[in-house]
C-alpha cells in the first residue's frame, strides 16, 4: 500500500548529477542508401544488433566489428516498431504497417508473419515479449493486448482496459508481463492464463507511463513521459518511488534495466541517456553528440547498452564492462 512516508521519501530524492566518463559511448551512422527511421534495437545471437527500420519497412542487421548494415524486407506495408530475440534466438517484430508479428530466423533470414485475428481492426502494434512459459505478449497502441501462442502459432487479441494507450511491455524474472499505457497513464499486470490486465495507478496523476522494465527483484520501473520522472513500482508492498533527472523540462522516453541493475533512461529535452544507481539514488548523464538523437528505445546484452538515434540515423553503444 503507497503510505504518505513513501510518497515524502520519493519527493525527498534530491538526484546527482555527474558527467559521464570519456571514452565508453561509440556510434556509427547507418550505411543505408535510404534512410531507415531506426526505432528500436536488440542485440543479436550472432553478436550483431537487430534494429526496427520503421521508415523503410525492415528488419536493420548492424555488425559492430565491420559497421555494415544490412536490410532484410518484411512485407508490403510493412513499418515495425519493435523487435525482440526469443528463445528461438530468431528476431521478432511487432510490425504496425501489416498488423502482424513478423519472425525472422537467424541466420537464414526468412519471414514469417502471424497476423492478427481476422476482423481486428488497426492496433497500432508496439512492443513485444516472451513470458516465463515461452509465449510471445505484444502491445497495440490502439488499444490492444494480444499473444503469440508460439507452440501452436495461434494469435489471440484482447481489448485494452480504457482503451487507446497500450506501449512498452516487460517481462520480470519469475516470468510475469507487465505493460504500460502511454494514453492512460498507468501500468497494469496480464493474468497469463485469461490474458485479462489488471490496472496499477501511479501516484502521479496524468504522467504519461510510455515504457516500463523488470529488474532482477521483480520491481517495475517506468518511464513517464509527461511527468519527466522515473518511477518504481514494487508487487511485493504496492510501493512506488520517483525521481526525476537533472534539467528543465524533462521527458523520459525509454527505461532498461541491465545485467547489474543498473537503470538506463533516454531523455529528450536534454538530448541525453541518464544512468541511474538505485542503491545510492544518483544519475550519470551520457551526453549525446547530435542534436535532436531521439532515442525511443534501449536494450542490451553483458557489458553493453545499445540505442539507435532515430533522428540522426546513428547506431550507439555505450560499453560498461
Amino acid at each position: 500500500m503507497l503510505t504518505r512516508r513513501h510518497l515524502l521519501a520519493a519527493a525527498a530524492s534530491a538526484p546527482v548529477f555527474a558527467s559521464a566518463q570519456p571514452g565508453k559511448m561509440q556510434s556509427w551512422k547507418l550505411a543505408t542508401s535510404r534512410r531507415t527511421g531506426i526505432h528500436d534495437v536488440a542485440p543479436a545471437p550472432d553478436g550483431g544488433v537487430w534494429f526496427t527500420a520503421q521508415a523503410s519497412g525492415h528488419l536493420g542487421w548492424f555488425d559492430p566489428a565491420s559497421g555494415r548494415t544490412d536490410l532484410v524486407a518484411l512485407g508490403s506495408g510493412s513499418a515495425p516498431h519493435g523487435v525482440i530475440e526469443g528463445p528461438d534466438h530468431a528476431a521478432w517484430i511487432t510490425d504496425g504497417g501489416q498488423n502482424a508479428i513478423a519472425r525472422v530466423s537467424w541466420p537464414d533470414r526468412s519471414v514469417r508473419l502471424f497476423p492478427l485475428p481476422k476482423g481486428t481492426p488497426y492496433t497500432n502494434l508496439n512492443t513485444c515479449v516472451f513470458d516465463g512459459d515461452g509465449d510471445l505478449w505484444f502491445t497495440g497502441q490502439g488499444g490492444w493486448i494480444g499473444k503469440v501462442s508460439v507452440k501452436t502459432g495461434q494469435v489471440t487479441a484482447k481489448e485494452a482496459p480504457r482503451g487507446f494507450g497500450p506501449y512498452g511491455i516487460c517481462v520480470t524474472p519469475s516470468g510475469d508481463v507487465w505493460w504500460a499505457s502511454l494514453a492512460g497513464s498507468f501500468i497494469a499486470r496480464i493474468d497469463r492464463r485469461t490474458g485479462e490486465s489488471t490496472v496499477v495507478e501511479p501516484p502521479t496523476q496524468r504522467q504519461g507511463a510510455r515504457r516500463v522494465w523488470g529488474d532482477s527483484h521483480g520491481r517495475i520501473w517506468v518511464s513517464e513521459w509527461n511527468s519527466g520522472q522515473l518511477s518504481m513500482h514494487d508487487p511485493r508492498d504496492r510501493s512506488w518511488h520517483s525521481w526525476k533527472p537533472p534539467g528543465e523540462g524533462t521527458h523520459v522516453y525509454a527505461v532498461y534495466v541491465d545485467d547489474r541493475d543498473i537503470v538506463w533512461i533516454s531523455e529528450w529535452a536534454t538530448n541525453a541517456i541518464y544512468s541511474f544507481d538505485p542503491r545510492s539514488e544518483k544519475f550519470e548523464r551520457h551526453p549525446l553528440a547530435r542534436d535532436s538523437a531521439n532515442v525511443r528505445q534501449i536494450l542490451g546484452r553483458k557489458g553493453e547498452v545499445w540505442f539507435g538515434e532515430s533522428g540522426a540515423e546513428h547506431i550507439t553503444v555505450i560499453r560498461t564492462a
